[in-house]
Order: C-alpha cells, then sequence, then structure tokens
C-alpha cells in the first residue's frame, strides 16, 4: 500500500474511532490514548490470551446485569413506559437506587455496545430520579437516591452520578448516534453539562421526612466556579467542600472537546485542578486519600470516620487519576501516585483490609473486590511494571463478586476490568 494513503487511512480510522470531528479541539491532546488511539491491554502484558480476557469480562457482564436474581444480578428489568423499556441497578445492601450505580451501568453498557441495557438505565433515571419542577432546589439533576420502586428516598444531588451520566451520553453518541426525546444522547449530554456548570440557585423548600419537616434549602451548580472543582453536595444543608474520588479530569477533558464550545476552557482548566487536587489530597507517603476534602484539601472537619480515612469512596480515586493518564497522558505526578499507593499495598501482603488511616494504619480486615480492582487500574500510570503487573493478576483471579456486597465491589469489578483490558474507550 502506498505510505500516504496508508497514512490517510490510520487518520480516518482515528477520526472514525474518536468523533474528534465534531469536538473541540482547544488545548493539547497530550500523549495518552485519545492522542494515540493506543490502550493498554494489561491481562495481555500479563500473558492472557484474548479469548481468556473476552470470556472474563463478558462473564463478569452477563452475571452482574443477567445472572440469578438472588445472589449474582444487580441490574433488574422494571417494565416500560411510553419512552421503552426501564431497568434499575440496586445496591442489595442498602435495599436502594443510587445515581451513581445507574450511571456506572450505563457507562458500562456503552462501552461493551449493549445499547438496550443503556437506554433502561436512562429511562429509569429520567422517570423516577430527574427533578423537572422548576421551583426545586435540585432542578435540572437527578435525586442522588430512591427505593426500587422509583419512590425517591432523598431530594439532593450526589455529583459523580451527574459526572458519570454525561460521559456515558456523549460516548453513545459517538458510539450509536443520537435518537430523539431522551435518546438524543448529545443533547441530553449538553443540557446536563451546561446546568453542572451554570444552572442558577434556587431556593425552595424541601421534604426532610426524618425530621418529620420541611426545611428552606439553596443550592445551584455542581462546581464551584471559584476553584473550578467539583462538589461533594451543591445544597447548602451541607458546608461546602469536595470529595477527591468525584474529581474526573479524564472525563474534564473529554467535556471540552465534546460538550459546549464556550465551556471548553473551564473544563480544562478543571481538569488540571483536579490533577493538583490527587497531589494535594494524598498523604506523602501511601497515598491514601480521605473521602471527603476541603478546596485546599485539607480534612472536612466533623465528617466522621468514613468521612476522614481512606474508605469506600476513596477506593476509587486512584483509578480516576490512572485512567486519566491512560487517555490524557498529562501528568507524571499521577504516576508516582501510583507508584506510592502499590507500595503501600504490597507492604500490607496478599490479604489487605479495605479501610485505613491515611498514614496506613488498618481499620477494617475485609479483602474488599472493589479495592483490589481499583488497586490493579493504578498500574495503568505505574512505573514499577514488576510490582504493577503483580495488582493486575490478583484482580485476574479475583471471582465476579456476589451476595450481599455485589453492588459497589461488582460494579467497581467490572469497570476494572474493562480498564485493565483497555476496553475502556474514548468512543
Amino acid at each position: 500500500m502506498h505510505s500516504g494513503f496508508k497514512l490517510f487511512c490510520l487518520f480516518l480510522a482515528a477520526f472514525v474511532c474518536t468523533g474528534r470531528g465534531a469536538e473541540n479541539t482547544s488545548g493539547a491532546d497530550g500523549n495518552g490514548a485519545y492522542a494515540t488511539g493506543n490502550y493498554r491491554n494489561l491481562f495481555a502484558e500479563n500473558g492472557h490470551s484474548p479469548k481468556e480476557i473476552r470470556q472474563k469480562i463478558d462473564g463478569a457482564f452477563q452475571q452482574l446485569f443477567h445472572g440469578d436474581a438472588t445472589n449474582q444480578a444487580v441490574y433488574y428489568s422494571a417494565g416500560a413506559n411510553s419512552n421503552g423499556p426501564l431497568a434499575f441497578i440496586t445496591d442489595i445492601k442498602h435495599h436502594d437506587v443510587r445515581t451513581e450505580g445507574l450511571s456506572y451501568g450505563m457507562i458500562i453498557a456503552v462501552e461493551l455496545d449493549k445499547k438496550a441495557e443503556f437506554d433502561a438505565l436512562w429511562n429509569w433515571s429520567k422517570t423516577f430520579l430527574y427533578f423537572s419542577e422548576t421551583n426545586h432546589p435540585s432542578f435540572g439533576f437527578f435525586a442522588w437516591q430512591a427505593r426500587t420502586n422509583g419512590v425517591r428516598m432523598s431530594q439532593f444531588v450526589a455529583p459523580d452520578g451527574e459526572e458519570y451520566y454525561v460521559t456515558a451520553l456523549y460516548l453513545a453518541a459517538n458510539r450509536w448516534k443520537s435518537g430523539v426525546g431522551i435518546y438524543n444522547y448529545r443533547a441530553q449530554a449538553d443540557e446536563l453539562l451546561t446546568r453542572m456548570r451554570h444552572r442558577p440557585k434556587i431556593t425552595g423548600l424541601v421534604p426532610m421526612p426524618w425530621r418529620n419537616t420541611n426545611v428552606l434549602v439553596t443550592a445551584g451548580p455542581l462546581f464551584d466556579e471559584e476553584h473550578k472543582m467539583v462538589l461533594f453536595s451543591p445544597s447548602s444543608e451541607r458546608n461546602r467542600y469536595s470529595d477527591p474520588s468525584y474529581h474526573l479530569p479524564a472525563f474534564y477533558e473529554l467535556w471540552a472537546r465534546r460538550g459546549p464550545k464556550e465551556d471548553a476552557e473551564f473544563w480544562e482548566q478543571a481538569a488540571a485542578v483536579s490533577r493538583n487536587y490527587f497531589v494535594k489530597a494524598t498523604h506523602p507517603v501511601t497515598a491514601l486519600n480521605p473521602c471527603y476534602a476541603k478546596f485546599d484539601a485539607s480534612i472536612v472537619e466533623r465528617s466522621g470516620r468514613y468521612g476522614t480515612n481512606f474508605s469506600y469512596d476513596a477506593f476509587r480515586t486512584a483509578g480516576n487519576w490512572s485512567v486519566d493518564w491512560s487517555w490524557w497522558g498529562k501528568d507524571p505526578r499521577e504516576r508516582e501516585l501510583s507508584d506510592k499507593l502499590q507500595a503501600f499495598f504490597e507492604s500490607k501482603g496478599t490479604n489487605y483490609g479495605c479501610q485505613f488511616t491515611l498514614d496506613g494504619k488498618q481499620f477494617e480486615d475485609r479483602h474488599a473486590q472493589g479495592l483490589v480492582a481499583e488497586n490493579a487500574v493504578a498500574s495503568l500510570a505505574a512505573t514499577d511494571s514488576t510490582r504493577a503487573k503483580k495488582f493486575v493478576e490478583e484482580l485476574w483471579h479475583t471471582p465476579t463478586p456476589d451476595g450481599l456486597e455485589r453492588y459497589y465491589e461488582g460494579l467497581l469489578y467490572l469497570m476494572s476490568l474493562l480498564h485493565c483490558s483497555g476496553e475502556f474507550r474514548i468512543w
């Protein structure tokens, strides 16, 4: 093949895969998979065959989405409405539905080309969790928690759900093309993303059943404009602070290219802010981070043992910085963080627990499959390849979560399989 024509074909393939022709391209594209089109397959690097890898991913999806309803599945069909089939993902342990799980399920579905499951989860989200009431402090966003019958348990927003919804919708728009109504993926993403930064503050009465009263609440956008940082909650019911595991610079870079042009610079700046925040919010030796932190990365006082230590939310942070390195390759400090984190967990042996003080004192012994999964994702950024391979291999030999803990552990596990196999892609 003529070399010039070959280069043209390679360019065309990259164009079709990433959909860059319709994107904003301000700012450097970095040295990661977005620029190169190359996604590392850590399982293949460890010697596993394509067939074995495909079977592992497909098996995990089948179990968590369509397995035994009593002990394996977290995805449940829930009838249909005028927009089509409905389905939810439930937290088995707490008997509820969360935007976290719904949006994780959607991004898993688009990466695995499961359009029916994607649409059913989005339909359920829009039908039951979306605040269409224009005078509600959470207008334009989603109630973070509901019962499996769709009755809202919370009137408030957890912004990590919206972050994953937006990214899943942009990926769906490129992979499947947008439809109409709620399935006009790009229009839905643009609208939600614009509100996440710009929605005006709204004050209104919000029912608080556990207080047996209504409370006057003010809430606005999901990002703090001054600090360019995602909020743990936009509601005046809480002080304004962040959650390190909500910081998703890999997504923000994509929003700068896929979202409304007028906000591109803000999202690029937010990505840079989050990369700095990872360094500030993590312990200098262990690289463990708290679940909650102020804008300057200091501890949020009175947030309890969960908030001030490395616990369940915090599992995800290493995955966030490592995927950012994989996709964009812009900040080598993320590699240093992965090395520190994996060195710490290597020092704890093969059966480490899942909750720690930031300096590494363990206070829960359970060897959580979700943490095993995220520590493997950290290998995408790690420089010590020998050590990194051990964490990848531990994930490989970890069974798909089932039983009472299968919701959070299982979704982190399945997303981590996609990350470590090079299948978590920018469509």
